[in-house]
């Protein structure tokens, strides 16, 4: 068993600070190992009766980046219009994806029909299939940090053309779609808390005792 003492803690707190989720990315490639190290440091994260539910699509394909591009730029122009004002003003000038500039394109999704882990911890909760694959999510996530590379959750997205575009199974749920990349920029707080979309609250305002 290793030990992780004081200076471990401090560093890895450093990490959870530092994980940004990175819309601006350099286009120069991902080392060619990379990404698939980043996904078996990914299966280590716990799932639901082990069932290692998610499924991950790379997607290389440039006529398949650009149907998920377009895919995206509807549905942003459809979030556009539920806002007003300035609010409005101030949502149109959103960089909310990096699906240009990014080298790697990966998406995540949750098989709820998987026999592996015989339904353990999914009868009453089905959807933990879907949280154990977020889990997943979180884990690459914070490996390719710790590795100076950048993730950006894309979710303004139709996740049924998703699904038709990437030509997976039915049942299959879409998790999110990510761009990976190394970042343009580096900085410890949300860019939606810096452009002044909204700010960070205190954990203080999240804790309900019972």
């Amino acid at each position: 068993m290793p030990e992780f003492d004081d200076q471990f803690r401090a560093r890895l707190h450093d990490l959870f600070a530092w994980r940004r989720d990175v819309r601006r990315f350099r286009s120069d490639p991902l080392p060619e190992d990379a990404l698939g190290r980043l996904i078996d440091t990914a299966c280590l994260a716990p799932s639901v009766g082990l069932s290692q539910p998610w499924r991950f699509v790379i997607v290389d394909d440039p006529a398949r980046r650009q149907a998920v591009l377009e895919n995206f730029t509807a549905c942003n122009e459809e979030a556009l219009g539920a806002f007003h004002g300035e609010r409005a003003q101030l949502y149109a000038t959103l960089k909310l994806a990096g699906l240009r500039e990014a080298p790697c394109h990966l998406a995540v999704f949750a098989d709820r029909e998987t026999d592996v882990g015989h339904g353990v911890g999914r009868r009453t909760m089905p959807e933990m299939a879907e949280y154990s694959a977020v889990s997943a999510v979180m884990t690459l996530w914070l490996a390719a940090r710790a590795e100076g590379i950048g993730v950006g959750w894309v979710s303004i997205l139709d996740p049924d053309a998703i699904k038709a575009t990437l030509n997976v199974p039915a049942h299959w749920r879409l998790i999110g779609y990510f761009c990976i990349g190394y970042p343009e920029t580096e900085d410890d707080r949300p860019e939606l808390e810096r452009v002044g979309w909204e700010r960070r609250r205190p954990a203080t305002d999240l804790i309900v005792r019972r």
